[in-house]
């Protein structure tokens, strides 16, 4: 297990090293530029979130699509990913984290814009899409397709199930004395309740969720940078100057390197909002909705819910916190978060673990759906029956296992694939300036879709 430990976090270092650093950041910062700055029509894309896009093709509206991307996107990094960034590339990985999401709303918009555009039908009416078939139909890659999509279904048993579980579990029993294997039940329970219903019954319960959990969380963070008020811009100045000169930070924190900071800030930022991962798109293309524009705008503000604003709101706690109470340990990430959030009296802990249970649990249940499409189109539906069955498995077994080697895994597994989603929305980066232009820069964002995936 040692050896296995030691390969995976040699392998995450290779992975997010200056070349993925470059890759990710450069496709946000292309794909900004070549398509206009779609950041600047953020507010138009918020109102279309919660339009109903009357008779438009889809298995769930274009809401429910996003909630359930977003309850794939908010969970544990937003937390303890975010904490976790702190403390292996201290306080300036904030600031690579939150720059992931601005720039990250290009790349989101993108690869929803060619999920929708290369989404498929099956016999039975369901929508399929995402990078695999964007790979096989766009560029002729089908082994790449089967590559990515064999990297999602392993990364949903990570980063979508396992991390999850586990962090509902320990913040039980941490917090209220739960045995870990009777919450582990619970979860798995809970889960089976909701996936059994398919892609619908996700995106209803998620629709649900979201928004609530969301507004409490950020409520209650909002109160705790109240109480530090007088250490929240001191932090902001730390996260600004620590994220370009490591080694000049101090108040309880220690310097590291810039690629230290950049690469765990931008690892977290990808872990938390997955711009670039390719997992959010595979459920876009379930979405009614009349073009693929429409959808890739709803999709993009994603990313801005998820990072701009939660991980932001997250950073800060953590920071002012640690300025305000010096004799917080930044070594270890849960500590930390739990030490930072504890500090704060009667809303510190219940908020923290709110926070951890409704965002893991949300997360897993958008990591199944994400998992299932990829196992359909590895083996067809029959072997999502049996995938499911696993899945349900792994949540109960990540919640009374040690996971210490499962951050780096998760490293690993989002970074396999990325590389093939990135390089397809730079291959076919003229697609999507074509169906920009046809649908967003030409005013037609009403219009329906000319040629109907069949």
């Amino acid at each position: 297990m040692e050896t296995l430990e030691a390969i995976l976090h040699w392998l995450g270092g290779v992975l997010w090293g200056w070349p993925m650093i470059v890759l990710l950041l450069g496709t946000h910062l292309f794909l900004t530029v070549r398509l206009r700055f779609p950041q600047r029509h953020l507010f138009h894309a918020i109102r279309l979130s919660v339009k109903h896009d009357k008779g438009a093709s889809g298995d769930v509206s274009q809401f429910g699509a996003l909630a359930t991307a977003l309850a794939a996107t908010i969970g544990t990094g937003n937390i303890i990913g975010v904490a976790t960034a702190v403390a292996l590339g201290g306080p300036g990985a904030v600031l690579w984290c939150w720059l992931t999401g601005v720039f990250g709303f290009a790349t989101k918009y993108a690869e929803a814009l060619l999920a929708v555009k290369y989404r498929v039908r099956t016999s039975g009416g369901e929508m399929l899409g995402g990078p695999m078939y964007a790979l096989e139909k766009g560029l002729g890659w089908r082994w790449m397709g089967v590559l990515f999509a064999a990297f999602t279904a392993l990364a949903s048993f990570g980063i979508g199930s396992s991390v999850q579980a586990n962090a509902i579990a320990t913040t039980v029993a941490e917090g209220y004395g739960v045995p870990a294997w009777l919450t582990g039940l619970l979860a798995a329970l809970a889960v089976t309740v909701v996936i059994i219903g398919g892609v619908k019954s996700i995106a209803r319960v998620c629709g649900m969720m979201v928004p609530f959990m969301a507004l409490f969380y950020v409520v209650g963070c909002l109160f705790i940078l109240c109480v530090n008020h007088a250490y929240v811009w001191p932090a902001v100045a730390t996260i600004v100057r620590a994220a370009f000169r490591p080694e000049a930070v101090g108040g309880g924190f220690v310097g590291g390197t810039l690629l230290m900071a950049a690469r765990y800030g931008i690892a977290r930022g990808l872990f938390s909002n997955e711009s670039g991962m390719g997992s959010a798109p595979i459920v876009a293309a379930a979405a009614q909705t009349r073009n693929p524009v429409r959808q890739a705008l709803v999709s993009a503000t994603a990313t801005f819910w998820d990072t701009v604003v939660i991980c932001a709101l997250t950073g800060l706690v953590i920071v002012s916190s640690v300025l305000a109470h010096p004799d917080i340990s930044y070594s270890d990430g849960a500590a930390l978060t739990k030490i930072a959030f504890s500090k704060i009296p009667y809303v510190g802990t219940p908020l923290l673990t709110f926070g951890m249970v409704t965002f893991a649990f949300s997360t897993i249940l958008g990591w199944n759906y994400y998992g299932e499409r990829a196992v359909w189109y590895l083996r067809g539906r029959r072997w999502m029956y049996a995938y499911r069955i696993l899945f349900i498995a792994v949540v109960f077994i990540g919640s009374v296992v040690s996971l210490d080697m499962v951050w780096n895994a998760a490293d690993c597994f989002n970074a396999l694939m990325a590389i093939p989603n990135l390089l397809s929305l730079l291959l076919l980066s003229h697609v999507l300036v074509a169906e920009t232009r046809k649908y967003l820069w030409n005013g037609r964002l009403d219009a329906d879709m000319e040629d109907e995936a069949a």
